[in-house]
């Protein structure tokens, strides 16, 4: 009965052919443009999800390679020590064997967990000590053996190809749980041993992994997916080395589907290649849809992965009152809802995917920030918030990063116990120094600085005296430098100086005053002691259109010369040259 009164009504009446008309094409267009309206918001959510993904990644890794960057780095110096060198080779030396323990314990002061460990290969013996030096004089712990299955991750270790590997661990005969830093000792292709230390497994997820963030989930895996840190200590997958793949706490035994898992494994490649630095996308664990993103820590073999909850950390609930708006504005006239829903919903929400290519592209400051208080001006803000937080990551990153090139360019140039330039660090300075003086026709002069009797310092008051004496020569030496002298240390215990505009004369009398400044005085080593220091000095004249390498040899000649003589001497190379007749 309705339906034919409502039928009669619009075949008499325009009005309501017309109301019907406006209500069945507004319904049209409304929900056109609430489908546009979802499918703008869903845009905008995984793309600023997985911007936010990317730079998660990238603020984990930072904090990841901060933490362990340093401890491999040390493992990898002590690894290369020729003093474990020579006692991995000779165990039984009593004289090898106390410099090998010497230098262990020297780098256990620098270790952050204040432990090491030293396996060495030809005999399995496993020393260790602690930050309490409670193993001092003691540090034979035990034995290794092939047969002992807790011996596995050494033998497994050695195998790899890497030269340092990471491995969550709890080790039963001194019975500590670490993250052990795993570096092998190898001479001549051969393996010598595995040398390295440990980080508490609870500072190292409290500093690293269980920092606090709303829907944000970050863990640590290795090559198979094991995982190697999380703020769950059960999450963790211990003896990771030398286990079964099966019996692994994985990241993807955590996913729901296995083409996930298969995806997750493709992007690990792909970032351990170096094809992108971070890969994200969508996986499914537990029923609900996480944002993964997986970055590689080449320097540690392992995979930084951020979990985001994307609901949590955008909130979809805040768009559903746009929706019901839209169905209030159904009884208003077609061409007044339209105008309306254009210009409140869609012109905004266009500015908002302008503000987030804005973001896309590497501005921070999108300008579609609004003061109102709806949905749209909300969500406005949200991404002002959320791209003022990315782009202060992104400034802290730079930063830290500007930071630690500067710092790693320093170890790479400079010598770290004199601080000047090492060899590496004196060439290119010298080629800066010798095209300037070649701009202006001068002509520098190169002069080698050996200590005499070195080894008898290290020998009668121990390294570290030799290295005060060492420390105390550099500072002489850099006193006496001019503005444009370049100086460092050559090696062992010899320093170079090029030392800027000389002639036979002038040289003469730089290296006199590096000679009186340098043996004037002896070196304090502590406790009233006293080491007089000895140096010879070797010199030459250079050409700036010529190699500093052609000129090395005519300075080695006059050092030679210097130390024949007796020593504590400078002898200039054009003078032991001939007057010709």
């Amino acid at each position: 009965m309705p339906l034919a009164i409502l039928s009669r009504s619009f075949k008499s009446s325009l009005r309501v052919r017309v109301f019907l008309l406006t209500v069945i094409v507004f319904a049209a267009v409304g929900a056109c443009a609430y489908l546009a309206f979802n499918s703008m918001v869903d845009r905008a959510i995984i793309r600023l999800g997985t911007l936010f993904a990317e730079k998660q990644v990238l603020y984990d890794r930072y904090r990841g390679l901060e933490t362990l960057f340093r401890e491999a780095s040390l493992a990898e110096t002590l690894a290369r020590a020729p003093t474990i060198h020579d006692w991995a080779r000779d165990e039984d030396d009593p004289e090898k064997r106390a410099r090998g323990i010497a230098e262990l314990e020297h780098y256990r002061q620098a270790f952050r967990d204040g432990s090491y460990f030293f396996v060495i290969h030809e005999s399995g013996n496993y020393y260790f000590n602690n930050k309490a030096n409670e193993f001092a004089g003691n540090q034979l712990r035990y034995r290794l053996t092939q047969d002992n299955p807790r011996d596995g991750w050494y033998f497994k270790t050695i195998q790899e190809s890497r030269g340092c590997q990471l491995n969550v661990d709890h080790d039963d005969n001194i019975r500590v749980t670490k993250v052990w830093v795993n570096c092998k000792v190898v001479e001549d292709g051969q393996v010598l041993g595995i040398i390295g230390t440990g980080i508490d497994l609870t500072d190292f997820i409290r500093e690293v992994v269980n920092i606090p963030q709303i829907g944000v989930d970050s863990m640590f895996i290795d090559h198979s997916g094991a995982i190697q840190a999380h703020r769950d200590p059960n999450m963790i997958d211990f003896h990771s080395l030398t286990k079964d793949l099966k019996s692994k706490n994985t990241l993807f035994a955590l996913l729901d589907r296995k083409q996930d898992g298969d995806a997750l494994a493709r992007m690990m490649e792909e970032v351990s290649r170096g094809g992108k630095s971070v890969a994200s996308r969508f996986v499914t664990i537990g029923g609900k849809r996480y944002l993964a993103g997986i970055g590689y820590l080449e320097q540690l073999g392992w995979y930084n992965v951020s979990l985001m909850d994307v609901d949590r950390i955008i909130e979809r609930d805040l768009f559903m009152p746009i929706a019901a708006l839209l169905g209030a504005m159904l009884v208003l006239a077609a061409a007044l809802v339209t105008l309306l829903f254009k210009r409140s919903v869609l012109d905004r929400l266009s500015g908002l995917e302008k503000a987030l290519h804005q973001v896309e592209a590497g501005d921070y400051k999108p300008g579609a920030d609004e003061r109102g208080g709806d949905e749209i001006s909300r969500l406005s803000r949200a991404l002002t918030h959320m791209a003022k937080a990315v782009g202060d990551h992104t400034h802290l990153l730079e930063a830290l990063v500007k930071e630690r090139t500067a710092r790693l360019e320093k170890l790479a140039n400079h010598d770290s116990l004199t601080e000047l330039y090492n060899r590496r660090g004196f060439l290119e300075a010298v080629e800066r120094e010798r095209n300037r003086a070649a701009r202006s026709g001068e002509r520098p002069g190169l002069l080698i600085i050996d200590l005499d009797d070195l080894k008898k310092v290290n020998d009668s008051h121990g390294h570290k005296a030799g290295d005060m004496v060492l420390i105390e020569v550099g500072r002489r030496l850099s006193k006496v430098a001019r503005n444009y002298d370049v100086c460092g240390r050559w090696g062992g215990d010899e320093f170079v100086l090029l030392a800027a505009d000389c002639d036979s004369k002038s040289l003469r009398i730089v290296a006199d005053k590096i000679l009186a400044a340098i043996t004037s005085k002896a070196v304090g080593i502590g406790e009233g002691t006293t080491i007089p220091i000895a140096v010879s000095i070797g010199a030459c004249l250079t050409d700036p259109a010529r190699p500093l390498d052609h000129f090395i040899p005519n300075a080695d000649t006059a050092l030679y010369e210097a130390k024949r003589d007796g020593r504590g001497r400078a002898v200039i190379f054009e003078e032991l040259i001939p007057p010709a007749v």
